[in-house]
């Protein structure tokens, strides 16, 4: 296979791949040009401009928020009023916590200039009975991003909003309708992400896309691109359970060792994502089925580039020593800082305790949006 050489950083990608995650560029010879900045809103508004702001968008929330240092409350020039730090504007970092059991933290990270990750969460207030996870990462240097990146998580969420089919009844046919209903809220999500790209631009935007649905002892997961979702149990070994569309999958699938291929100049090339110029959005899906208690996390590589293997991740779930999803959400983004914080950074949690699966699960009522 011909490997290509990204324009704007140099990062050696396979051919196949149509962007660079080092640091977002299409790659080939169609290569569209660098996009050009899009006016930004005042520092407190909770996501950047969009090129073609429609006339429905919700109004931007101004109330108080605490701060992240000391948890003072952030005056409205930015800072905080009891300890003087200067607040993250609300797209920069957010959190979510639908239920007892869910949360999720989506951060900026320390080096990149806006946070193009996003997430949608939603659950029930039942421990155990639903709960939505969705997680996307907008490709970096592809104009709005961060924005579609949002709307994406949004209109997923939205669409699995309701409980699976059951199919006619068997194993098979209910794996069959799940597999459509993930397809369908990642056609959802895509249509998002194209409505809020300017039809004019060369460089559309462009986003990953992973969901983990809890419904009782029935985990369902889906995911395009690298973003991820791993199933962490109590006291035994965990899994990745998702594979990526990535050139770094495409060299383990060779037989090139995990930490050979993700550390390789080409590891974060993805080879399918959402987006205007996306010639395919069928996810990957898989299911399986819990019978211990445990940990479900959907992230972003912000978060998996630093503990990639499903023990090195549970290793940093036991150290932050919490049974609580907030804080566990919160010690992970901590953690990922602290290795330099190079990427966006998502880190969707769930603490299961399976439930009888013979039962219906009813829909979630409660989510959380950044933006109202």
């Amino acid at each position: 296979m011909t490997d290509t050489t990204c324009p704007s950083c140099g990062t050696v990608a396979t051919t196949g791949s149509k962007f660079c995650e080092s640091c977002g560029s299409a790659l080939g010879n169609d290569a569209p040009a660098a996009p050009v900045a899009t006016e930004a809103l005042d520092e407190l508004s909770p996501i950047s401009a969009p090129t073609r702001r429609r006339p429905t968008d919700p109004p931007v929330a101004t109330g108080p928020r605490p701060c992240l240092v000391c948890q003072g409350t952030v005056g409205p020039d930015g800072y905080c009023e009891t300890c003087g730090a200067k607040a993250p504007t609300e797209r920069d970092h957010f959190r979510e916590t639908p239920a007892s059991w869910v949360a999720g933290v989506c951060d900026r990270g320390i080096v990149h200039h806006r946070n193009e990750d996003a997430m949608a969460l939603l659950a029930s207030d039942a421990p155990g009975e639903r709960a939505v996870l969705v997680v996307l990462d907008g490709v970096s240097n592809s104009i709005d991003s961060d924005v579609a990146s949002l709307a994406g998580a949004k209109a997923a969420r939205e669409s699995l909003r309701t409980p699976f089919p059951q199919g006619m009844g068997t194993p098979a046919s209910r794996s069959g309708a799940i597999t459509q209903v993930f397809g369908a809220a990642a056609a959802a999500a895509n249509a998002a992400v194209v409505q809020v790209t300017d039809p004019a631009s060369t460089n559309p935007a462009s986003a990953t896309f992973a969901v983990a649905v809890v419904e009782r002892s029935l985990l369902a997961y889906a995911n395009i691109g690298d973003s991820r979702v791993y199933w962490l149990p109590d006291g035994g070994p965990g899994v990745q359970l998702t594979v990526d569309d990535s050139a770094a999958q495409q060299q383990m699938e060779s037989g090139v060792p995990r930490e050979v291929a993700e550390s390789s100049p080409q590891a974060h090339a993805i080879t399918k994502w959402l987006g205007r110029d996306a010639p395919d959005v069928t996810p990957r899906t898989g299911q399986l089925e819990l019978t211990t208690p445990g940990w479900v996390v959907a992230c972003s590589d912000g978060l998996w580039n630093y503990a990639s293997e499903p023990d090195a991740l549970a290793a940093q779930v036991a150290a932050a020593g919490t049974s609580e999803p907030l804080d566990l959400a919160l010690a992970l983004v901590a953690f990922a800082n602290a290795q330099g914080g190079r990427d966006n950074i998502t880190a969707a949690v769930a603490r299961v305790q399976p439930v009888d699966s013979g039962q219906n699960a009813s829909a979630p009522d409660h989510q959380e949006d950044p933006d109202g």
